[in-house]
């Protein structure tokens, strides 16, 4: 009878054991899932920042390039003006000639 007991209460006592083993293994999984949706959320800011700084300095750059390409268009602009105010004056009074006969 008292080795009956023993056994019994062995039972119980595994059952428990193996109650508070699943318990445990649960809430060992539910934190890993917790922790893994942290992880992805703080990678997810750290991709949006990225992101944010790669395009601000595309933007800055893309600006100052901007700028030099109308200094330089301005500068061959005003080249090309220089280099056909002669020749225009020229032509026009060709054409004043002609027209004078």
């Amino acid at each position: 009878m008292e080795l009956i007991k023993k056994i019994k209460e062995s039972e119980r006592q595994a059952e428990e054991i193996i109650e508070e083993a699943k318990a445990e293994g649960a809430k060992k999984a539910e934190d890993s899932r917790s922790r893994r949706v942290e992880i992805l959320a703080e990678a997810e800011q750290k991709r949006k920042k990225a992101i944010e700084a790669a395009v601000s300095a595309a933007e800055s750059e893309g600006s100052e390039e901007v700028k030099e390409l109308k200094k330089h268009a301005e500068k061959n602009r005003q080249q090309l003006r220089d280099e056909t105010s002669s020749k225009t004056a020229d032509a026009a009074e060709k054409v004043m000639d002609y027209l004078r006969g």
